[in-house]
């Protein structure tokens, strides 16, 4: 697995201006942990399969980053680091990870849709990327995120 490689800032800012951005650029960043994954969930971003993510709140904290919230833009850069979309966060939830529902799984887009492949999946990855020293939990306090393709535009 390659790893994720460093955001180009200066492509970032292009990108942003090419989608009409004023002002700074709003948050880049990949999804997953490598540049496969990022690349795969991007590709389902773009075809419009992905609409939604989640990410572990606890290591939300830990790395002093926001919870995100309504109406908030990101850069979705590709495995390389490159600006790829724009995406406006519509919904934001934080339930334990058991409550994690089937829609959301279904929305997130990956896999066969099902619940039990978002549990499987997520269980892993939270468990391989834990920032927070209390690791996973069933019980942990996820962030539910559901967004919009802003830029490109969604097919």
């Amino acid at each position: 697995m390659e790893p994720l490689a460093p955001t180009d800032d200066a492509a970032v800012e292009t990108f942003w201006r090419a989608t009409g951005g004023t002002g700074p650029a709003p948050e880049a960043w990949a999804f997953g942990d490598h540049a496969d994954l990022a690349d795969e969930l991007l590709a389902l971003v773009l075809d419009g399969t992905k609409t939604a993510t989640a990410s572990s709140l606890w290591d939300v904290e830990a790395d002093g980053d926001p919870v995100p919230r309504v109406g908030d833009l990101s850069i979705l850069l590709d495995g390389a680091g490159a600006p790829r979309a724009l995406i406006r966060t519509t919904q934001v939830r934080i339930v334990p990870f058991i409550d994690v529902d089937a829609e959301h799984a279904r929305l997130e887009g990956e896999g066969d849709l099902t619940l039990q492949h978002w549990r499987d999946g997520h269980e892993s990855f939270f468990r391989r990327t834990a920032v927070d020293p209390r690791g996973f939990d069933p019980a942990m306090p996820v962030v539910c995120e559901r967004f919009e393709l802003v830029s490109p535009t969604a097919p």
